[in-house]
């Protein structure tokens, strides 16, 4: 059994926990990721690693309760234990020899884009990070990002919080202005790292996504998670989760994310008779 170390709100969605799994702190690397199960009868559910921390042998998630499983984990408690948390899975991110980089994060991707942006600061890079929320309310991990990069720039879609617009709008106006960055790692919603990998194309700069489709085994065995790069079938939690943001076909794993939306919305309304209440409450 895997125990809830620490949980805490990030916004009214999104929580933060770290559980105690020390085989998969002494091993996780930036980009690669678990997979739970809050018992016996759970889903299998990946999430990326946010962090370790190989002496007290925890491992932070940082997730939104967005789906039955996810809100299942959102209402457990510190003393609580999840029956499976297998990791670390999938290959980590290769970041050696950049120099300079721009880290991406979109919404709850903020949370994947955060380790990556860490680890480039360990390794010696100028980093700038630009996150980008719908909302003020919605923003998490200014003070961390802030911690992990030499400029860290916050956008908003309303304006409520930082500069308004989208983070292709300062991306665009920093590359104009001069920076000249070896890598882009963009993080977050397909739609929003489709666009910063069309940006990113024009300028010729190498884009780095980390890609989140459905997934079961985590092994590369239900092809569950495939996905098209370069014209070729990959399975994003054996051959990534990151692949070159310039090779990806996002209007496949937009749709492909579609798929099961009516299921998932039918188990998050799901009324158990035996139990009396819905099937995530």
């Amino acid at each position: 059994m895997y125990e809830i170390l620490k949980k805490k709100k990030l916004n009214e969605n999104v929580v933060l926990m770290e559980i105690y799994a020390p085989d998969v702190a002494n091993k996780a690397k930036a980009g690669q990721f678990i997979i739970f199960m809050t018992d016996d009868k759970g889903e299998r559910i990946p999430l990326t690693i946010a962090g370790s921390d190989k002496e007290r042998g925890a491992v932070m998630i940082i997730f939104q309760a967005v789906g039955c499983s996810t809100k299942k984990l959102a209402a457990m408690n510190e003393g609580d234990t999840l029956r499976c948390f297998t990791g670390p899975l999938g290959k980590p991110t290769e970041l050696e020899g950049i120099k300079r980089a721009a880290v991406i994060g979109g919404g709850v991707g903020c949370a994947i884009a955060y380790p990556q942006a860490v680890e480039l600061k360990r390794l010696g890079a100028d980093v700038d990070v630009i996150v980008g929320f719908r909302n003020k309310d919605l923003v998490i991990l200014e003070d961390e990002f802030k911690a992990a990069s030499d400029n860290l720039y916050v956008m908003s879609d309303d304006g409520s919080y930082g500069e308004k617009g989208l983070v292709t709008d300062k991306l665009k106006e920093l590359i104009e202005k001069g920076s000249k960055y070896d890598a882009v790692i963009a993080i977050g919603p397909a739609i929003m790292m489709k666009f910063v990998s069309k940006l990113t194309l024009e300028y010729g700069i190498k884009t780095i996504v980390s890609l989140n489709p459905i997934m079961i085994d985590g092994t590369g065995m239900c092809g569950g998670c495939r996905v098209t790069v370069g014209g070729q079938v990959k399975f994003a939690c054996v051959d990534g989760p990151d692949f070159d943001g310039h090779q990806v076909d996002f209007d496949e794993l937009i749709s492909r994310g579609k798929l099961y939306s009516e299921q998932e919305k039918a188990a998050n309304e799901h009324f158990c008779r035996l139990y009396g209440g819905k099937i995530n409450g």
